[in-house]
């Protein structure tokens, strides 16, 4: 049993280490996102002229007069202090060919209390990467590893992903047991070393697994951080490698898996058939009119904080309003935002998400995000997330180290085998199996 899990723990490492090496580099530098990217473009960020703001519905309209090309589909509704607001866009179809317009940015910042344009850019473009798209593009290259669209869906990355995350998640497991001390008989012969090791009790002989030998050599360092490093960190590393595979295989496995098994609400963008992109659902209801909407009927629950943004999804003809306060969205503790859905046809109710409220289940869908960012904890689950992303990333090289020596050492015993073997005398089977090869 423990050689079949070690063989299964070294192929499935093997399988996803290139991956969760990439994921976890970009997972702790993504992990403040919103700052880092401050940072670098404050030209896109900062403004220096005063309010009042002009409402963002407006805004909305004058950038797609100023583009018909161009869809607004997401905005927040009031902006931070000193701050620009960020406009979301996608393109519309263009009547001559039937698709989609190409349009070579998809966010635009403006001015909130002029309507100036600050800048636009393609929010996790491929190339060139600048300081402009550097986080975006490290953002998507987390999730999708930056796989293109076809046959007609741009999410083939994030379910690769997914699938590596599942393998992730079960070799959490492996991995585990075999950090476990073997179980083994004591037997007439056995050096006294082996016999004094094999003759301690359990936590005894598991306790050296949760160390690292400095004085060691180097493999035999590199080896102990390999295993050390898992076990000190394993609860955070399965949290994070499930979260990765429930988020990246949502609409494939995860929602459904949860209908099946639990009292669990749906969305309506997951109980609404998905429309191509290049046939999206036009809305005869306005942004204008889902915030009156949406602000009533927020006041009629008592909700405290105020309407934060406004998304519309054309592939699923339903708004979306969260409500929060400025600046609250990019790294609050919790589950998120409150959040209210409306039809695009008449703006009718079509749901609600209200954070720590509804079944176990629902609960626990809302936690998946905030988990594996850590968000849920605020600032000190971001720094966390941020430590583990570079955890996971020395986990991928150890193992691959570790592999490599091991089968330098297996083909050079083969090798040994092979010539050392007397002429007329069988080959050990697994050296005629080499010599095969």
């Amino acid at each position: 049993m423990r050689a079949a899990f070690g063989r299964l723990h070294r192929w499935a490492g093997l399988l996803t280490a290139a991956f969760l090496f990439f994921s976890g580099v970009t997972g702790a530098v993504i992990s403040w996102d919103h700052e880092l990217d401050e940072t670098l473009n404050a030209k896109l960020f900062d403004v220096a002229s005063s309010g009042p703001a002009i409402p963002s519905t407006d805004l909305a309209k004058q950038i797609e007069q100023r583009d018909p090309r161009a869809r607004v589909i997401f905005f927040p509704m009031t902006p931070e202090p000193g701050h620009s607001l960020a406009f979301f866009v996608q393109p519309r179809i263009d009547p001559a060919t039937g698709k989609r317009y190409a349009l070579d940015y998809n966010q635009i910042f403006l001015d909130p209390n002029t309507g100036t344009e600050l800048g636009r850019r393609y929010w996790g473009a491929v190339w060139p990467v600048t300081s402009e798209n550097f986080v975006s593009f490290l953002y998507k290259l987390h999730y999708t590893m930056h796989v293109p669209e076809f046959w007609g869906s741009d999410r083939w990355g994030a379910r690769l992903l997914g699938i590596i995350a599942i393998i992730w998640t079960i070799d959490c497991f492996v991995g585990f047991y075999l950090t476990l001390p073997a179980r083994k008989l004591l037997r007439a012969g056995q050096a006294p070393a082996v016999k004094r090791q094999l003759g301690k009790g359990f936590w005894a002989r598991w306790a050296p697994a949760w160390k690292i030998k400095t004085s060691g050599s180097a493999y035999r360092i590199n080896f102990d951080i390999h295993r050390a490093f898992s076990l000190w960190t394993w609860a955070v590393l399965f949290v994070v490698a499930f979260t990765a595979f429930s988020l990246n295989l949502y609409f494939e496995v995860f929602s459904p898996l949860m209908k099946t098994v639990s009292n669990y609400t749906p969305t309506p963008y997951e109980q609404r058939p998905y429309r191509s992109l290049d046939d999206p659902i036009e809305p005869k209801m306005s942004f204008e009119q889902i915030a009156e909407r949406a602000s009533a009927d927020a006041k009629a629950r008592g909700f405290t904080e105020p309407l934060g943004s406004l998304f519309y999804g054309p592939a699923h003809g339903v708004f979306a309003a969260q409500f929060f306060k400025p600046g609250e969205e990019h790294g609050a503790a919790g589950v998120g935002p409150a959040q209210l859905y409306y039809d695009s046809e008449d703006g009718r109710p079509l749901g609600e998400r209200l954070p720590w409220v509804g079944t176990a289940a629902d609960v626990f869908v809302q936690m998946q995000l905030p988990l594996h960012s850590g968000r849920i904890l605020g600032l000190p689950g971001r720094i966390l997330i941020s430590a583990m992303g570079l955890v996971v990333a020395a986990l991928s090289v150890t193992g691959v180290v570790i592999w490599a020596r091991k089968r330098r050492a297996r083909l050079a015993a083969r090798r040994s085998a092979i010539d050392g073997q007397p002429r007329g005398v069988p080959l050990p089977l697994s050296a005629r199996t080499e010599r095969a090869r």
